[in-house]
């Protein structure tokens, strides 16, 4: 089964009218993975799809995807599959690829339909227009580049693992990677930031069922925030900041797209500057 939902791109100035439950349908994704499903939410922010498919019971393919306008869904588009579950196959291309927890497999454009399996794999996907055809390619964790930031005196030391990165493999416009935090920190991409010129798209894991992530987005003189629970996605528009802070450690898969690969291109936010 395939579920395709529509997100429009919302002005700052609206968003800040918005009470809680309008600012989470908007730019809070909550069910993600449903058994024998694809869920696919297609995102007006640099037109990036965000989505996951759990192949509970057999193989599930993605094809054609009405919202893409084109015959098969990646006739114009990359995409990037993450493995939250265990072992999982993709095949693509007449091609097969297994990928164990947390592994990445980036798809360059015009790579056809794609198929999921493993009973208890979860894939989560993020996708991103394409403007040329880069070759497909597997990134085992072990494989991505790893940088430790933060410490424990500001409750924020964790390592990025950068895997779809110009540092690591090219790539169109898709930056991609996951940051996990070390036990007792709390506090993720603070001080805060923003870069107007690319969207985002944050999913955040391995919180326990109880546990909590207070996410604040928004512009940087007003901002709101939205409360996640683990295996859930936000959707992080070009005027807002992202950051936020668990009720215990946890990982989070960031995501962008947009106009340039540039890693370090954002604008930072004074602490004090933070209303």
């Amino acid at each position: 089964m395939l579920n395709t939902q529509l997100r429009r791109a919302i002005d700052p100035r609206h968003a800040k009218t918005m009470g809680t439950q309008d600012l989470r349908a908007e730019f809070l994704i909550e069910d993600l993975f449903l058994a024998d499903t694809v869920q696919l939410v297609y995102s007006q922010y640099d037109r990036m799809i965000v989505g996951g498919a759990l192949p509970a019971s057999g193989p599930l393919t993605i094809d054609k995807v009405a919202e893409t306008g084109t015959p098969s869904w990646l006739d114009r588009r990359e995409v990037v599959l993450v493995n939250l579950g265990t072992a999982g196959v993709v095949q693509v291309r007449g091609a097969s690829y297994a990928l164990g927890r947390y592994d990445m497999l980036y798809l360059g454009m015009g790579a056809g339909p794609v198929t999921v399996s493993g009973p208890d794999a979860r894939f989560y996907l993020l996708s991103a227009p394409a403007h040329q055809a880069i070759p497909d390619r597997l990134i085992t964790i072990d494989q991505a580049k790893q940088v430790a930031l933060g410490g424990r005196d500001t409750s924020n030391e964790r390592i990025i693992y950068q895997f779809v990165h110009p540092a690591v493999m090219e790539s169109c416009q898709i930056v991609m990677g996951m940051t996990k935090l070390a036990t007792g920190s709390v506090w993720n991409t603070m001080p805060a930031h923003w870069h107007e010129r690319r969207s985002e798209a944050y999913l955040y894991l391995d919180l326990p069922e109880d546990q909590t992530v207070l996410h604040l987005m928004g512009e940087p003189d007003e901002t709101r925030h939205l409360i996640v629970r683990n295996q859930q996605a936000v959707l992080s528009p070009p005027w807002s900041i992202h950051c936020g802070a668990g009720t215990s450690s946890y990982s989070f898969i960031w995501a962008m797209a947009g106009d340039n690969l540039d890693y370090t291109d954002v604008d930072m936010v004074a602490m004090g500057d933070l209303a």
